[in-house]
Order: C-alpha cells, then sequence, then structure tokens
C-alpha cells in the first residue's frame, strides 16, 4: 500500500460515503479497509476502482457532474459498481459482504470473498452511527444521565 493509493482511496469513500476525509480517518479503519479490499478482490481491481474515480473526477473537472459521472462509470459498470458498494458498506459497517454471485461467475471467485467483520473496532467505528445521531449500542455511552431524557436521535 503506497500513501499515494491510499489518498485516492480515501478520497473515493469521501466521495462514495458523503463524510469528510478526515472523518474517515478518525475511525481508525483507513488502512484496515483498503487492505481488506487489496486482500479480497486484489491489488488491479482495487487499482481500477480508482483509476476509474481519477477519471470522474477528470470529467467533473471538465464540466460533468460527479455524481452522474460516478454513477455511469463506477456504481453501474458491473465490474466496479459492487466493489464500489462493498466499499460502501465497509465504512458503514464494518463489514465486508461477499460479492453477488454473478459478479463471481463472471469475474472470477475470490478465496478470500466471503462474509466478514474487518475488525474488533470496525463496529463501534462504522459511519452508520454518526450517520443517524446515534451510539452503538453497547460499545460507546452516550454521555453522563443521558439515560434520564428520551432519546435524542439525529438531534445536535
Amino acid at each position: 500500500m503506497t500513501a499515494e493509493r491510499l489518498d485516492a482511496f480515501l478520497d473515493f469513500s469521501r466521495a462514495a460515503t458523503g463524510f469528510s476525509t478526515l472523518r474517515l480517518r478518525g475511525t481508525g479503519q483507513s488502512e484496515a479497509y483498503y487492505s481488506t479490499v487489496t486482500d479480497v478482490v486484489g491489488g488491479a481491481v482495487l487499482d481500477a476502482l480508482l483509476d476509474a474515480w481519477a477519471r470522474a473526477l477528470e470529467e467533473a473537472d471538465r464540466g460533468g457532474d460527479l455524481d452522474d459521472v460516478l454513477r455511469r462509470e463506477i456504481f453501474d459498470d458491473p465490474h466496479l459498481g459492487p466493489i464500489a458498494r462493498n466499499v460502501i458498506k465497509l465504512w458503514y459497517v464494518g463489514m465486508w459482504y461477499e460479492l453477488p454471485k454473478e459478479w463471481s461467475e463472471t469475474y472470477g471467485a475470490r478465496e478470500r470473498d466471503v462474509t466478514f467483520t474487518v475488525s474488533p473496532t470496525a463496529y463501534t467505528e462504522g459511519l452508520l452511527w454518526p450517520a443517524m445521531g446515534a451510539n452503538p449500542p453497547g460499545a460507546k455511552a452516550p454521555g453522563y444521565a443521558s439515560w434520564t431524557g428520551p432519546p435524542r436521535i439525529g438531534e445536535d
């Protein structure tokens, strides 16, 4: 893993998840998620995803709508789309989900492509929790005496 490729992975992840690069780095999972994608689908597939991301950025710089370009060039692509969606799932719930059967039949089964939790802290650091304004049950205390009032999901 090079710092440049990790930065590209984080930049793609920022656009795909809607969270800042700072927030993504703050989870402490950046390297683990990058390594997971590399270990499961291989460096060449991850490189293809990141190269498509670089091309999408170039097209957006020339006046294209980045969301449209991402959808067309990455998420709608039968090869890259399932990988990109799994990257989002990694960040939100800390799990790699086995790729669809159709993907494996077309592009080849991968030995490590099974559903698994990436790390012991992936659950507590998932973006799911800040996205809904909650703390992971049983893992991060919501604060002293927070139980005295009704839940405040999504309120600041």
